[in-house]
């Protein structure tokens, strides 16, 4: 892995979107790049790959795309956090707020076992208000830890201070630009 790539370079800001004064970082941009791919997979593996984990967690949907590889790589379990009404049978779910309302999130119940090490994987933390409402399904489900990984951080947002209680990994963060 080159420890000098260019990883910032791969990731399209777009302003205005979704709003008027929103700078949106783009990570599709990643996936459409190999190169920028694989280095966030690689990154993965270097920081985790050897850390004991259980299983992995992931955020609907982006966090599915960078925690899948990694699971099937370390051999782990993939647990799906889904937006509340996309999976079957039984489900524990969280409501959590957001800017404009509220949201819902599930997990299977049958797919947590006690005490688990779980990493928990999304694509961006912003505010933390979805990231954390996983970690704490994750906890009253039986899990033992949650640990904390996304690939952008934005800790103008906050995030820090909502995710206080948790060991948060992020491969680059930006200011407010």
């Amino acid at each position: 892995m080159d420890r000098n790539y260019n990883f910032d370079a791969a990731i399209r800001r777009v302003p205005d979107f979704p709003k008027k004064g929103v700078l949106f970082y783009d990570l599709t941009s990643v996936l459409c790049n190999p190169e920028a791919f694989s280095y966030s997979l690689d990154r993965m593996n270097e920081l985790f790959g050897a850390a004991g984990f259980d299983a992995v967690a992931a955020v609907e949907a982006r966090g599915f795309l960078f925690a899948a590889p990694f699971a099937r790589e370390a051999g782990l379990p993939l647990v799906l956090v889904r937006k509340k009404g996309k999976l079957p049978g039984k489900t524990a779910g969280k409501k959590f707020a957001l800017e404009y309302g509220e949201d819902e999130i599930e997990i299977h119940v049958d797919d947590i076992r006690d005490g688990w090490r779980i990493l928990l994987v999304d694509d961006l933390i912003a505010t933390g208000g979805t990231i954390k409402a996983a970690a704490e399904l994750l906890l009253e489900a039986g899990a033992g830890l949650v640990e904390i990984f996304a690939v952008v951080g934005l800790p103008f947002l906050n995030y820090k201070k909502v995710l206080k209680d948790y060991r948060v990994t992020t491969l680059i963060e930006y200011s407010n630009e």
